[in-house]
């Protein structure tokens, strides 16, 4: 129970510090997409060294099923920490919607994913392998027991998060996470609800390409 309380907080800040710069800050204002990468990559380091003690801070169901691939989490507690990140994603998005409604701020974004005009579907489904398999190739050798360095690990994999974002932001809003993408989709229906399927199944697809390669080639289990 304490890593599934632990992912749904760590879960919950990143969504929430995440999405709350875009709707709250409007995109953060002068620093613009840097300053959208940097919270979603500073709320990895902060729940990474603080959660992370207690279930390793994955808040990414993608991560979660690499995780599973090469051994280092159970079925059961695959099952407890998707849940658990769901959960947290949605209770940060109802606290951005509540929070943006009390203000008398519009709620028609809630940060959520979606394909920037001119992306086709491919292309963005393309584009979100390639970035998870990135981004969980670098969770999965920088946590590995024989190839990692656990005092840095959260560090790298923040600001991994934030390079990608850099990338990613004006073709798919950049996800690597099906929880990250499915709580705002819910809430606001629409192209991101209706694209969720790329944002569900492409991290995943990447996730588990990055663990095959992490572990046969990089040696990360060894």
């Amino acid at each position: 129970m304490k890593k599934f309380f632990a992912e749904v907080i760590g879960t919950f800040m990143l969504v929430f510090i995440g999405t709350g710069a875009v709707v709250f800050g409007n995109g953060t204002e002068g620093l613009g997409h840097l300053g959208i990468a940097l919270a979603f990559g500073l709320s990895i380091v902060a729940a990474a060294y603080s959660i992370g003690t207690v279930s390793g801070a994955h808040l990414n169901p993608a991560v979660s099923i690499a995780m599973f691939v090469n051994k280092r989490l159970s079925s059961k507690d695959l099952v407890n920490y998707i849940v658990a990140q769901v959960v947290g994603a949605f209770i940060a998005t109802a606290s951005v919607f509540f929070l943006l409604s009390n203000s008398g701020m519009s709620t028609a974004s809630l940060g959520e994913n979606a394909l920037a005009k001119g992306v086709t579907p491919f292309g963005g489904f393309l584009f979100e392998v390639i970035a998870s398999f990135i981004f969980i190739l670098v969770i999965m050798t920088v946590t590995s027991a024989s190839k990692g360095n656990g005092k840095i690990a959260g560090l790298v994999i923040g600001l991994s998060l934030t390079l990608i974002i850099l990338v990613g932001l004006n073709i798919t809003g950049l996800s690597v996470n099906p929880a990250r993408s499915l709580a705002p989709a819910l809430f606001v229906g629409g192209a991101a609800l209706q694209q969720i399927w790329i944002f569900i199944l492409a991290p995943i697809v990447g996730g588990v390409l990055a663990a095959l390669l992490a572990k046969n080639l990089i040696e990360t289990e060894a």
